[in-house]
């Protein structure tokens, strides 16, 4: 049973059993077994609201319950459950006895404003709060969701870090002794893959050379060459369970254990706020960054996922970290002359309006789409140029931006 994140909460195990009670001060009273019911949520406000006489139905205690039991819900990936579980239980905390049918636009565009300064907990609240909405609507509490088409905020886009910034991250893990902080990092620029892929990773998933990851977001089943650092970092790290981070004998660490590491590193360093933020996503632009730099064409990026043998995959896979390695990892922050290039014929993909403008951008989100199973980003074309006109659109080599380590 998932305990509640509910103050005045106390729970009694008697012979394998346990019994909820509300409890303050001296009064204590037995409330129903299972906390998602809407007969707990009912009972809980009741009694710490002293409104026993009057039940309101349409709490937005009673709509995250029965959002819980949904369809929708069940469905979704096992992270993005986590993830909309703690906004749920965060909204049910604060706002738990009130009636949803009060909930306007304003009061969406306040909870938004709040979070301004984490512009992408903010976006995900209102998320949240929209699909709760929705749900809200299908119950017939309500006939219009006041959340829908507000205007997320941009708080930036994903980067690579530069090299002073990755320098200072490792010499503070190496100062203060931090083994996760360390080594998640060390997972996600050695393979590119993202934090949950990092966390999952076991003993038997790496092979010396290989890692074998199963992507959570795409499920892609790959084989990623781990580069010499990678593989020497490994061999010297203990084993305490099946999982590389491990946290029991068969259990990893949790998702948010890893992320708090890293955030404390990254306000140790100066980069979790303001104009240097930096975030671990960005260890993923990093690697394709490196890359890029080491000179690997995007030609070297052929669909292979269950179109080649296992052993061309690997091939590939480890004569591109290695043209990375042989380049040096590039922490000067300089672009290559090809990297400047490229930029530049992605830059022009963006002039032009209208009709035009958004022709262009589809071509960059194909260019730059993640590479999943069975999947090839189409070469940039020219545009069929009009009578007696010419055109400068060139197919780039390669963009730092491509996920190319999304599959070999």
């Amino acid at each position: 049973m998932k305990r509640p994140n509910l103050p005045y909460l106390e729970f009694k195990t008697v012979k394998g059993r346990t019994y909820i009670y509300f409890r303050k001060g001296k009064f204590r009273e037995r409330l129903p077994d299972d906390p998602d019911t809407e007969e707990f949520a009912l009972k809980y406000w009741a009694i710490r609201n002293g409104k026993s006489k009057r039940i309101v139905k349409t709490t937005w205690e009673a709509l995250v319950v029965s959002y819980y039991s949904c369809a929708e819900f069940k469905e979704l990936a096992a992270d993005t459950k986590k993830n909309y579980r703690r906004h749920c239980e965060d909204i049910r905390e604060k706002n738990g006895s009130k009636d949803v049918r009060h909930f306007k636009r304003a009061d969406a565009l306040r909870v938004r404003d709040e979070l301004k300064d984490t512009w992408s907990k903010a976006n995900e609240r209102i998320t949240v709060l929209s699909i709760l909405m929705q749900r809200a609507m299908d119950l017939e509490w309500v006939d219009r969701n006041p959340v829908a088409n507000i205007r997320k905020l941009k708080g930036g886009s994903y980067q690579a870090w530069p090299a002073d910034k990755l320098e200072a991250y490792e010499r503070h893990c190496e100062e203060h002794g931090l083994s996760v902080a360390r080594t998640i990092y060390e997972l996600a620029i050695g393979t590119g893959q993202r934090l949950g892929d990092c966390v999952a990773m076991k003993w038997d998933d790496f092979d010396g050379e290989y890692m074998s990851v199963v992507q959570q977001k795409t499920g892609a089943k790959i084989d990623v060459y781990c580069p010499a650092r990678l593989q020497t970092y490994l061999a010297g790290l203990p084993r305490r369970g099946k999982h590389i981070l491990a946290k029991t004998a068969t259990e990893p660490l949790g998702k948010r254990q890893v992320q708090k590491a890293v955030e404390d590193v990254r306000e140790a360093i100066g980069v979790k706020e303001g104009d240097d933020r930096l975030v671990p996503h960005g260890w993923r632009y990093t690697a394709a960054k490196e890359l890029a730099d080491a000179g690997v064409d995007i030609a070297t990026f052929k669909p292979s996922q269950g179109t080649r043998p296992l052993r061309w995959r690997r091939n590939m896979s480890r004569a591109r970290i290695r043209k990375r390695r042989r380049n040096g990892r590039s922490r000067s922050g300089n672009e290559t002359a090809t990297n400047r290039e490229s930029a530049k014929q992605i830059a022009k993909l963006h002039q032009g309006r209208g009709g035009k403008q958004r022709r262009n951008q589809r071509m960059i989100n194909d260019f730059n789409m993640v590479r999943v199973e069975g999947l090839e980003p189409p070469r940039l074309a020219a545009p069929e140029p009009k009578s007696g006109a010419s055109t400068n659109f060139a197919t780039p080599a390669h963009s730092p931006a491509i996920g190319w380590f999304d599959a070999p």
